[in-house]
């Protein structure tokens, strides 16, 4: 495959992710739209990555030259991979704490014998974050 045809597969299912979300979240927030934006994200991202792997297999094979060009793109992509892995684990430990604490300060303030309990699920949902960057961790790891 050329840089270019990886280019555009990475965009569009960065697309096929952005979209259906941003139109979800754009309009009004019913289950019907959420279900058709979930069904058009599943459709357009599955049937990227099928077209992805018969790319792969419909090209030239790799020749020497080319390999060290495309040992610098895999490296950026998997310094890419380990930026995303952080970032999204952080986002959804974010959710996750928001949810768990707010749920927790409710519960502490009506039973305060209720904290070790609630205490361990804030804790576990922090984990999440903690869990993402040992990955990226790994990742890096591979790449030098």
């Amino acid at each position: 495959m050329t840089l270019a045809i990886k280019l555009v597969i990475i965009a569009a299912l960065i697309l096929s992710i952005f979209i259906p979300f941003g139109y979800f979240l754009h309009g009004e927030r019913t289950k019907k739209r959420y279900k058709r934006s979930i069904a058009f994200n599943a459709f357009f991202f599955f049937g990227i990555i099928v077209i992805a792997g018969v790319m792969m297999f419909i090209t030239d094979p790799v020749q020497a030259a080319q390999a060290s060009s495309d040992a610098g793109m895999s490296t950026g992509l998997g310094y890419l991979a380990a930026a995303l892995s952080t970032g999204l684990s952080c986002v959804g430990g974010g959710i996750a704490v928001a949810s768990a604490a707010s749920a927790a300060l409710g519960a502490i303030s009506e039973d305060p014998s209720a904290l070790g309990k609630s205490l361990i699920f804030v804790g576990l949902a922090e984990g999440v974050c903690l869990y993402g960057l040992i990955i990226s961790f790994m990742i890096i790891g591979k790449l030098g």
